[in-house]
């Protein structure tokens, strides 16, 4: 019985090794989007372009302006004293924030009277300008901060670091805020829901083209065979390539893993299993494989990056969101991934994740067999 099954999976696999383009796409191309999102996608902001119109010429000035210079935050573009010669590298794109320093900024310090800034932030990135808005806050604090000191230090005080209300701040599971622990572990689960559907939405469409088909139909092997012995190899393939990006990002990308080994491991080979039949699904009701690679793309790719709770948490979406999050099992496995990276919980946290991942893969290869005919289709 499991015979057959295997003899398919040899044809399977001999024709994988065979076809370089095959092989580019279980391996090289995963590999390549990994570090190009890797290297590219990152929610940490830095090196801000700003300029500074500074009315006031005089130390007092140049020196609010070096705690902007000085922080790895900001890229200063230059220092004006035309407010719209500031304007224009903010069209161009070339500075991103603007601060204006008025002509009585010493003059008010100096004699203790508050002064106000002129801030303007290029707002065309809402993230980036709302991240710039938080930074220059803190370096005005700063300097704020810096002042008061100077103050009470030139009246002989000499305790000048109490503050009213002070903070214990603690940050849990992601102690640096890297954006690279959170982006690198979701690239991982978004990689795999792609490259392995679009390697199983070839498996059967691809004979139908070239007519291979007639064999499988002649032959004296049951729907669940064909299945089984189609989708096994490139099961193996999937899990390869899972294998790989993890140790990318633990070692080339030095992301954050506390977590279980294993219960990654095992969801991931659920996981392929998964996106493997969701891949042979859409090659048995398609007709081309133009059509399979674009459908595959469509139900694959833009519901996982949109709805699996990898740039925004699904809790913090609409009901309609909440509900296409649990129609994809990129979901499922972003919980276990994101939790084992970041948070080393088990599986006694995870079970419902993987046991939903178990239910899903079964309805998706049901619907297969069902969908597959042992005749000319």
């Amino acid at each position: 019985m499991f015979s057959r099954t295997i003899a398919i999976a040899r044809k399977e696999v001999r024709e994988l090794l065979r076809d370089p383009i095959y092989l580019g796409l279980a391996f090289v191309v995963p590999i390549t989007l990994m570090l190009l999102l890797g290297y590219g996608l990152s929610m940490d902001v830095k090196h801000l372009p700003i300029v500074f119109v500074d009315q006031d010429r005089t130390p007092i000035s140049r020196g609010y302006i070096d705690g902007y210079i000085h922080s790895e935050y900001f890229d200063l573009v230059g220092v004006t004293s035309e407010p719209r010669s500031a304007e224009l590298l903010l069209r161009r794109g070339t500075a991103r924030t603007i601060i204006e320093i008025p002509p009585d900024f010493s003059r008010k310090l100096l004699a203790g009277e508050q002064v106000a800034l002129g801030v303007t932030v290029d707002g065309s990135f809402p993230t980036r300008g709302s991240v710039a808005v938080g930074y220059v806050s803190a370096v005005n604090a700063l300097y704020n901060q810096q002042l008061i000191t100077d103050f009470l230090a030139t009246r002989g005080l000499r305790d000048t670091t109490i503050v009213p209300v002070q903070m214990a701040l603690s940050v849990w599971y992601n102690p640096s805020l890297e954006s690279k622990n959170f982006i690198v572990p979701g690239e991982m689960v978004i990689i795999l829901m792609l490259f392995p559907a679009l390697l199983g939405a070839l498996l059967i469409v691809r004979e139908r083209e070239i007519g291979t088909i007639f064999n499988l139909f002649a032959a004296p092997v049951r729907r669940w065979e064909i299945i089984a012995g189609k989708a096994l190899p490139y099961i193996g393939v999937a899990f390869l390539d899972y294998l790989i990006l993890f140790f990318m990002s633990v070692y080339l990308f030095q992301v954050r893993f506390i977590g279980s080994f294993l219960v990654v491991t095992g969801g991931a080979l659920l996981y392929s299993a998964c996106t493997i039949g969701v891949g042979l699904l859409i090659s048995i009701f398609t007709r081309s494989q133009l059509a399979a690679m674009l459908l595959t793309f469509l139900v694959t790719v833009t519901p996982a990056v949109n709805f699996s709770g990898f740039l925004a948490p699904v809790a913090s979406q609409d009901a309609v969101g909440q509900f296409i999050a649990q129609l994809i099992p990129a979901t499922y496995f972003m919980e276990i991934v994101r939790g084992s990276f970041l948070k080393g919980l088990g599986f006694a946290s995870y079970w419902s994740d993987l046991l939903a991942m178990a239910g899903y893969t079964a309805v998706i290869y049901a619907i297969a067999w069902a969908g597959l005919r042992k005749r000319i289709g």
